[in-house]
């Protein structure tokens, strides 16, 4: 019986508590839990009646899912689109999962390896009418689980206020701060354009892979490509020809654009194409998620009109071997995603 297909359902009697395993799913694909919030019903003599069912299950994500997907992430205000949906299916289709609640869709979260230095959690949402439940937690364990039988060494994730003390109970550790800046719709100012600045092409991906990589931590070529396929807008800079130095997309978002992932080998590279992004994103509101420990990147917001909404935390549960550098990274991919 592996760690992914175990499951207890506890309870209090007296001074003992009651444990029943389970043989579950030995492939992991489906996963009965009693969250820690949960209770059996008692008698004088210990459980009550009949055997009770776990009300939590954890499955796989599916696509006939992806719609209560993205009403959980509207509910909750967040910038993802379907498209985004679509994608974390599409680069990890064992790493997503729901969690039903009595059979009633109740809660997602996703995984991203990127090898097995690194991987990351994100999407971790519960519909409103089934907080407080430890549903939440659940979920986490599970993608913990799933990541930890991949081989993975080291699990990040960027937790909201209210989530840091829920992922440091699990054992995540802080690493860094940053923070959302936010420009609201507004007539869009004319620009010098840079001539090292150029459209992206999908041989590009090769290009920027060591600094991309040198700034995250680790190489996340397939998630960049795919990202550069999908955005509004992709550039690089080229500090002379064939010499690519730095590149930055801009994507469609429910609530705004999305500026990011955006890395370069230094901070006038990423100048360059901060400006050349901003203008391409018209009248539109956009959002920027900036590593706090970088300061030019920070400035820059500023300058530009834009103001600090709220603050994250990038959190990591593991080995840190592959920390990569924050002054390199003058936008973030995206929460879920690093």
């Amino acid at each position: 019986m592996d760690r992914q297909s175990l499951y207890y359902t506890f309870g209090r009697c007296g001074d003992s508590a009651v444990f029943r395993p389970s043989t579950g799913s030995e492939n992991g694909r489906k996963e009965r839990l009693l969250p820690a919030r949960a209770s059996l019903k008692f008698s004088k003599n210990g459980l009550d009646g009949k055997a009770m069912s776990p009300p939590l299950e954890i499955r796989l994500l599916a696509r006939t899912d992806l719609p209560f997907a993205d009403s959980l992430r509207a509910r909750a205000g967040w910038n993802q689109t379907p498209v985004d949906w679509e994608r974390f299916l599409a680069l990890a289709p064992e790493g997503c999962f729901l969690a039903l609640w009595n059979g009633a869709p109740a809660g997602t979260a996703t995984t991203m390896v990127y090898g097995p230095e690194l991987a990351w959690i994100g999407m971790v949402l519960v519909h409103p009418d089934f907080r407080r439940r430890g549903i939440g937690g659940a979920l986490l364990r599970r993608c913990i689980a799933h990541l930890q039988s991949r081989g993975v060494r080291c699990i990040k994730l960027d937790a909201t206020p209210d989530g840091k003390p829920v992922y440091a109970s699990l054992g995540f550790k802080a690493e860094w701060t940053l923070t959302r800046w936010e420009r609201a719709a507004a007539p869009s100012k004319p620009a010098m354009r840079d001539p090292r600045v150029r459209t992206w092409q999908t041989s590009d991906a090769e290009a920027i892979e060591p600094f991309d990589a040198a700034a995250f931590g680790v190489s996340r070529r397939q998630l960049v490509e795919t990202l550069a396929k999908q955005s509004r807008c992709g550039l690089v800079l080229e500090t002379e020809p064939g010499r690519v130095a730095g590149y930055g997309l801009l994507r469609d978002g429910s609530r705004a654009l999305y500026l990011g992932p955006i890395a370069a080998m230094a901070s006038d590279v990423a100048a360059g194409l901060v400006e050349a992004l901003l203008e391409r994103g018209g009248e539109e509101k956009i959002f920027w998620d900036i590593p706090d420990q970088n300061a030019a990147a920070v400035a820059w917001a500023g300058q530009h009109g834009f103001t600090a909404q709220r603050s994250l935390t990038r959190m990591y549960l593991g080995e840190n071997a592959a920390p990569g550098n924050s002054q390199k990274v003058f936008a973030i991919a995206a929460p879920e995603v690093g």
